[in-house]
């Protein structure tokens, strides 16, 4: 089985194409998305679309829950920044209309697999302990134990962070697969391909290069 992971899209439809191709070509027969999928990139529809017709399995970020949950209208933003955030809350509301939007909201906040090897996979935006609370690269191994709340899976596919790592705590291996539409690197779409087989998994992570078509 291989196993294509991603997260945090945030609405670039072009970076999250690209990756799909890449998984179509290298031929893997599940996408796995930690989260934070529409908001507040150029293409919240656009992207939800292509996650569906991959038939993604997608769990829930912090980005999904606002974007579903928050009413702009009950806000006041205080200066032009926060103007700016609101509208385009607003219009990424408006572009994916009510059902995605509820869809969104019922998004899991974990999904958990078997491998052909017996071991268990965790996919998670954040950490084990908090969904909302990121694993990042540069915590200690201590620090990283506190959020796994005596989480066993052997595998866990996280995203939140957009910066990626491999590490192993206690039982686990930690697979941040970074970002697809805003990894701090710039316009790079980090991803990762598992190799599952009885043997074990095999994690490869790539970076693909993307530009945004001007499509909206």
């Amino acid at each position: 089985m291989r196993i294509l992971c991603m997260a945090d899209i945030h609405g670039h439809a072009d970076a999250l194409e690209q990756v799909l191709a890449f998984g179509k070509a290298e031929r893997c027969t599940n996408v796995l998305v930690a989260g934070d999928l529409c908001f507040p990139g150029p293409d919240p529809l656009r992207t939800w679309m292509l996650l569906m017709n991959a038939r993604a399995v997608c769990v829930r970020g912090v980005a999904d829950l606002a974007l579903a949950s928050v009413d702009p209208d009950t806000l006041s933003p205080t200066n032009d920044a926060e103007a700016a955030r609101v509208a385009l809350l607003r219009r990424t509301r408006a572009a994916l209309g009510d059902v995605i939007l509820s869809r969104l909201a019922r998004l899991p906040t974990t999904f958990r697999m078997t491998l052909e090897d017996g071991g268990e996979l965790l996919l998670v935006h954040g950490s084990p302990a908090d969904p909302t609370t990121p694993l990042t690269h540069d915590m200690s191994d201590d620090e990283m134990r506190a959020l796994l709340d005596d989480e066993s899976a052997d595998l866990i596919i996280c995203g939140a962070s957009h910066v990626p790592f491999d590490r192993v705590v206690g039982v686990s291996r930690i697979v941040g697969v970074g970002s697809v539409g805003e990894s701090p690197s710039g316009p790079l779409a980090y991803a990762v391909l598992l190799e599952t087989s009885g043997a074990g998994v095999e994690v490869r992570r790539v970076a693909i290069p993307w530009t945004q078509s001007g499509r909206g």
